[in-house]
């Protein structure tokens, strides 16, 4: 019945779609939590929605204006965090803010009926299309080389950025690099969980992951497992059970997550 199920185009988009987004929230994630990037990363998350209201209303495909509208905000964001001296609450909350408010907007001011958003909200990965897919496989390539490629300066950007500089990188640029790749993460997560529930799996699979290992490459392939054991648990009681995909996934994380803390604090308390 299970390989029935999978002979169906639908499913089959939407198993890549799973798997392209657990392989960037491993990868990115764990850059993410290890570098206390949460808060910002879920700041570029809700900006892309200007993007998407600005497809609308333009009448091109909503993800790639969403595409450029949050490379745009990224790199303005990492800009204008490096120059601020008194924390980045406040600019995280004016981009989130600015980011919805504009795509509020745009669709206010597009022709015809309001456009369905609720997939980009919170996600739909049954409805995942091929060109959704296509779009997932080529970035996830791309984030996958970036990181391998420089592992061990992304390494020293996290733990060590005074042996990053006697390497002679610019960490300047490194976190330009980063504030773009979690821009194009979330492109790849919009269609699977939506702008509102991003923020939780790209965070939920390596917090987990940070239960069980230290060490930044195990942690980033145990996140891997754990977001793919999370999105496909979500795209099968999503199917047979006709639930919100987006939601399940987020909150099979959550439980998995909790799970991982009591079964950790028992095992320290017994040792």
């Amino acid at each position: 019945m299970i390989e029935a199920l999978f002979n169906y185009q639908f499913m089959q988009n939407a198993l890549l779609g799973a798997t392209m987004a657990s392989i960037v929230c491993g990868l990115i994630g764990t850059i993410i939590v290890e570098k206390k990037l949460v808060m910002l990363s879920g700041g570029i998350a809700h900006t892309s929605f200007g993007g998407i209201g600005l497809g609308y209303f333009l009448g091109v495909e909503p993800i790639y204006t969403a595409f450029i509208f949050i490379i745009f905000t990224s790199l303005a964001i990492a800009r204008i965090n490096r120059k601020l001296k008194t924390g980045s609450d406040t600019l995280i909350g004016m981009f989130w803010a600015l980011g919805m408010a504009l795509g509020i907007l745009f669709i206010a001011f597009t022709p015809g009926y309001p456009p369905d958003i609720s997939s980009y909200l919170f996600g739909d990965i049954l409805t995942v299309r091929r060109f959704d897919v296509l779009l997932m496989i080529i970035l996830t390539v791309a984030i996958v080389l970036a990181i391998s490629s420089l592992f061990n300066y992304w390494k020293a950007y996290l733990f060590d950025e005074g042996f990053l500089k006697v390497l002679g990188f610019n960490s300047r640029l490194l976190e330009n690099f980063l504030f773009v790749m979690i821009g194009l993460t979330i492109v790849i997560l919009i269609r699977v969980v939506g702008i509102i529930l991003v923020i939780a799996l790209l965070t939920a699979p390596p917090a987990t992951a940070r239960l069980y290992t230290a060490d930044l490459k195990k942690m980033m392939l145990l996140a891997i497992a754990f977001s793919l054991l999370f999105t496909l648990s979500g795209l099968t009681f999503s199917y047979y059970l006709d639930l919100p995909s987006g939601a399940v996934i987020i909150i099979a994380s959550a439980i998995f997550y909790a799970a991982s803390i009591l079964i950790k604090g028992k095992n320290t308390a017994i040792q």
